[in-house]
């Protein structure tokens, strides 16, 4: 295979490593070849921070690396990635997709970050967030909302709305994303790309910036689940001294297992995940892929979550309160924005964050101040708290019955941009499926199965138990080594 640059960007980064070892291309050509796609392609808002010259001295030096240590096992070097706006870089502004933060440069790379590129990937920029990873639609951005490649009217989802956009649109061909309740998987299926959320503690959260410390989770999306397992292997690692809620599990290479046999396998599916809620197109796109699972030999198993509604309530109290506590930093007095005008330190605390702060930041931050504040602590913090480890219980209920959890993503496909603007509850709803997972810490991923209604994605959720990330990952490589809806691309693009 020698492709023409014009067709880099067909390729999945897997198919990308294979050239630059061979030496068919070099990394600074794939550089440039996204470099100036993203130009041409940069009406969809995905990029908040590039700058060609830094990319480019990354790109020569991975090519540098590739004359040196030829015959090596380096399967990243040379290859591209671009970073969600909530991790911080010293190469790029990092901004959070907030006001607060416009044109901040950190003086140190995040732990994600600099992993990554120690193995030598080349940073194509920073992606477009909902402002503090606050959002499910993108539409939060102080920056403007990216769009969904596939109809650029709607929502790409939230909050790594970017990230996904980006890697469906052929910008990059894999990103970082967050996940707090759902922020890496409900965009990845909207875009019809693969994401993952590794089990909490996983990955480092260092140089993340911080919206609810117990949910936080980094995690790759990319087009395939072969090139998430590569880039989750990475990820991966303990970071004792400098995040002390990552575990300390030595990185494993997620790719090794990615071809073994699913006969046998029982996948559960969830009773509460199949109600009135979902639509009917959604469903039918899951239950092919449920029913291809089948053919390769797994079996279907009913289970049941029953504490699934409560996830919402529970999640939006825990999160803001959580969220109230971390973004106290942004006071104007060290770092950030501070209001021009002001009379005295209350003033300037007041004003700098009314100034800074978005509508649903500030809302959130309103919720989490409330339910943690005297008289209301043990009547809602606490409470969502046990609530919150029954739900953890449930999962392991389910889990005696079977390996692997499957359902949908989303109750639907990605809707309008602007439709849900004015009802951040309705905003709220659309996380049910993905809620739970993540309050009991539990590794998630999406894969694209199908298309609903006016031909936008959808993705299947796939929830596995603690640190089952390999599984996953496994049970995804084989459903696209027998599909192609992963290969699928948007007109256009």
């Amino acid at each position: 295979m020698n492709p023409s640059t014009t067709e880099l960007h067909d390729l999945t980064l897997s198919e990308l490593a294979g050239l630059l070892q061979a030496r068919k291309v070099s990394s600074v050509e794939i550089a440039q070849h996204f470099l100036t796609r993203a130009d041409t392609h940069s009406a969809l808002g995905v990029y908040l921070a590039r700058d060609r010259a830094c990319t480019l001295a990354q790109a020569h030096a991975a090519d540098q690396r590739l004359v040196n240590t030829r015959g090596a096992h380096q399967p990243l070097l040379g290859l591209p990635v671009a970073h969600k706006d909530i991790f911080v870089t010293r190469d790029f502004a990092s901004t959070a997709g907030s006001r607060m933060l416009a044109g901040y440069r950190s003086p140190f790379d995040a732990t994600v970050v600099d992993r990554l590129g120690q193995e030598g990937m080349v940073t194509l920029g920073k992606l477009n967030c909902d402002e503090f990873a606050m959002g499910s639609s993108n539409e939060n951005s102080a920056f403007g909302p990216a769009h969904n490649p596939w109809d650029n009217t709607r929502t790409p989802g939230g909050s790594s709305g970017g990230s996904a956009a980006a890697v469906a649109a052929r910008l990059t061909p894999a990103a970082t994303g967050t996940d707090t309740g759902g922020s890496i998987r409900q965009p990845a299926a909207f875009c019809g790309v693969t994401g993952i959320k590794p089990t909490y503690g996983r990955a480092s959260r260092y140089g993340m910036v911080a919206f609810a410390s117990s949910l936080d989770q980094a995690g790759p999306m990319a087009r395939s689940a072969l090139d998430c397992a590569m880039l989750l292997s990475v990820m991966c690692g303990p970071d004792p001294d400098r995040d002390s809620t990552s575990l300390d599990i030595a990185a494993e290479d997620f790719t090794r297992a990615l071809s073994d046999p699913i006969a046998g396998l029982r996948i559960g599916i969830p009773k509460e995940f199949f109600g009135d809620g979902l639509a009917s197109d959604v469903r039918a796109a899951i239950d092919a892929a449920l029913a291809q699972y089948q053919a390769l030999g797994a079996t279907l198993v009913p289970v049941s979550l029953p504490r699934t509604e409560l996830s919402i309530p529970v999640y939006y109290i825990i999160a803001p309160a959580e969220a109230s506590s971390n973004l106290s930093r942004f006071d104007g007095v060290k770092f950030g924005h501070r209001a021009e005008q002001f009379t005295d330190l209350a003033d300037m605390y007041r004003k700098t964050r009314a100034q800074g702060f978005g509508e649903e930041v500030k809302r959130r931050i309103m919720i989490g101040t409330y339910v943690l504040s005297h008289g209301y602590y043990d009547a809602y913090y606490l409470q969502a708290q046990k609530i919150r480890r029954m739900i953890a219980d449930d999962f392991q209920q389910a889990f005696k019955q079977c390996d692997v959890i499957a359902g949908p993503v989303a109750p639907t496909v990605a809707w309008k941009l602007g439709d849900k603007s004015d009802d951040p509850v309705a905003n709220y709803l659309a996380d049910i499926f993905t809620l739970p997972g993540s309050l009991a810490g539990l590794p998630g991923m999406s894969i694209p199965v199908g298309f609903g209604a006016h031909h936008m994605p959808v993705g299947m959720q796939l929830i596995g138990n603690y640190l089952q990330e390999g599984r996953l990952l496994n049970l995804a490589h084989r459903f696209q080594q027998a599909t192609d809806w992963h290969a699928r691309a948007p007109e256009g693009i």
